[in-house]
């Protein structure tokens, strides 16, 4: 008799041809020009090993406390993060621990999300998304990002895909990967379109730390939606991955935020939600206050390496008019736009093949036609420069 599986998971898992040509990349002779590489641990920078192994060998970190938000220590260092990060006054209730931001998001598409229910996300983002929806039983509706010396949202066409289906909107601030960060107005237009059909906001702000404006102003930060009135429920998630750097400590949060009433039935439901997984693990809560207080040093290290490699960047694409870099505020991923002479596969492909160079094709990111490249800014800085000489000269 066959197995049945869910239709849930019924995707496609034949390799693809892109997924091949990677394989073979590795198996062969040779140095990779990985121009994809976004995991921190493994580009180079320089940790307090002894310190983070320290903080994860404190005795309390073998006591067994169950408790659905999260432990106390772990909510109140997160709270004092936005305090300084931000200029926010989060209380420690208003914060629920999980083992990442997918779960996150799993825990809100199950509080507001009955099967086949619809939530709104920017178009391009990151394709994690639709394999989260799937396994939610959400659909989730795509509402454009467009390109006009810089990104924008498109508020009229977010509107204009709103159906009785829709129950929620989520917002990358700053987007991944465009770099786009919400503008003041822009959070104004959100805020009051899901005032007035109900929706809640979801804010994934992963990436806020990492403002790409001119060193040591203020006007490289970027307000936080964890700050400011909050006229429509509000749900900020953030995590250890990108804060400090440490996507290994499988540690994230939700910080809730919204008008009274709606508020308190929220939390109540999420905390039945996150008590049914008890999912954080003690010996990563008991270390999240030295882990987030010790951030700063590779925050600076990353930006210091994405800023020097923009800058690279930007130096060698000035001898190569067939490919340009569309404008980033945040993150750590550049948008490049080439000429759409073959598919984004093919072309991916052939840089594999030809020069050992690994790109994402746009497409990945749900960028429209041919012509996308999008590259991760974090490989160490003589990769990221043989890389990008490699893809330039391959390109007509």
């Amino acid at each position: 008799m066959m197995q049945k599986f869910s239709r849930r998971t019924d995707w496609d898992l034949e390799k693809t041809a892109y997924a091949a040509a990677l394989e073979r990349l590795h198996a062969g002779d040779g140095p990779v020009f990985d121009l994809t590489a976004s995991n921190p641990t493994a580009c180079g920078f320089q940790y307090d090993r002894a310190g983070i192994l320290r903080d994860l060998a404190r005795p309390e970190c073998l006591e067994y406390g169950p408790n659905p938000r999260g432990l106390p220590v772990a909510r109140t260092a997160v709270a004092e993060y936005y305090a300084e990060a931000a200029s926010a006054h989060v209380s420690a209730e208003q914060i629920f621990l999980t083992a990442s931001t997918s779960e996150a998001y799993s825990y809100l598409f199950r509080l507001h999300c009955d099967p086949g229910a619809e939530i709104l996300i920017a178009q391009p983002s990151y394709p994690l998304f639709d394999f989260l929806a799937d396994l939610d039983d959400v659909r989730l509706a795509p509402y454009p990002l467009f390109y006009d010396h810089g990104w924008h949202l498109d508020v009229a066409a977010l509107t204009a895909r709103i159906t009785p289906q829709t129950r929620a909107v989520i917002v990358v601030h700053p987007n991944n990967p465009t770099g786009h960060f919400t503008s003041p107005s822009e959070r104004t237009s959100l805020e009051r379109i899901c005032q007035e059909h109900g929706l809640a906001l979801i804010v994934d702000e992963v990436f806020l730390d990492y403002a790409l404006g001119p060193p040591d102003t203020h006007t490289s930060r970027h307000a936080s939606f964890s700050s400011g009135e909050h006229r429509v429920l509000t749900y900020v998630l953030s995590g250890l991955s990108k804060v400090a750097g440490l996507p290994q400590m499988k540690a994230a949060w939700i910080a809730v935020f919204g008008p009274g009433p709606l508020l308190e039935a929220a939390t109540a439901r999420l905390e039945v939600i996150a008590d049914t997984f008890l999912s954080m693990n003690a010996p990563v809560q008991h270390a999240m206050p030295y882990l987030l207080r010790d951030r700063q040093s590779i925050q600076q290290q990353v930006l210091l390496r994405v800023r020097e490699n923009l800058a690279t960047l930007d130096q060698l694409l000035a001898r190569s008019p067939a490919v340009s870099r569309l404008q980033i505020q945040g993150g750590w991923y550049a948008v490049l736009r080439v000429p759409a002479l073959i598919s984004g596969d093919a072309l991916a492909i052939r840089l594999m093949e030809q020069e050992r160079v690994v790109v994402h094709p746009g497409h990945f990111y749900g960028f429209d036609g041919d012509g996308w490249i999008v590259l991760s800014l974090l490989p160490p800085t003589d990769e990221f420069a043989e890389g990008i000489t490699r893809l330039i000269r391959s390109i007509p």
